[in-house]
């Protein structure tokens, strides 16, 4: 969905993962130029992208959501949030969910959705950096949809190597640059970029 002189998709690669990985996304961000959840979505074997602003009861992902034959964790942080880690119990298939939009939007995501709400969270770790030098971000540690389904599959599975799904995040970033400029991104981006935590 980008100009062919953009295509990212030899860069998106194809990574197993014994989770489901659902990306609940709200319909403004859906042709978004920078959309980072397709990317996260392309690049995992078994995900799966859902653009809604409710699920409607009794609707195929509704059903889903509210099996209890699955472990289903929403990632949204929150006051005594556990961090998202490895499963400790094996007994049921894991299905992780984030939100993609901006965080208004998120909020408003979960806000519309009582099912989300009962969902038990899952958090990452404070400290996280950005990548993502073209977002001012809206307060210390918020990472793109793609940065933080990366760091939370990394901890739910340690021994396989997440971070190729970065590649195309990066040249995705460098092509905006590109496109831009140098002197209107220098002048718009890279101070904030640069700046000290």
């Amino acid at each position: 969905m980008r100009p062919a002189r953009y295509c990212l998709c030899a860069l998106v690669p194809h990574i197993s993962t014994r989770i489901q990985l659902l990306v609940i996304q709200h319909p403004s961000e859906h042709r978004h130029a920078l959309n980072t959840a397709r990317l996260l979505v392309a690049g995992v074997a078994g995900a799966h992208l859902l653009i809604t602003e409710t699920l409607a009861e009794g609707s195929p992902w509704y059903n889903l959501l509210a099996d209890p034959g699955w472990q289903t964790e929403i990632l949204f942080p929150g006051t005594g949030v556990p961090v998202v880690g490895a499963a400790v119990e094996l007994a049921r298939p894991r299905r992780l969910v984030l939100l993609d939009g901006t965080w208004r939007k998120a909020r408003k995501l979960l806000h519309l959705n009582p099912l989300l709400q009962r969902l038990p969270k899952v958090a990452l770790p404070e400290g996280l950096q950005s990548r993502y030098r073209l977002r001012k971000a809206p307060q210390p540690g918020a990472l793109s949809t793609l940065e933080a389904g990366v760091e939370a599959l990394q901890r739910i599975e340690p021994a396989t190597d997440f971070s190729p799904l970065l590649k195309p995040f990066e040249a995705l970033i460098d092509g905006q640059i590109q496109a831009m400029g140098q002197a209107r991104y220098q002048a718009n981006y890279q101070r904030v970029a640069q700046k000290p935590t």
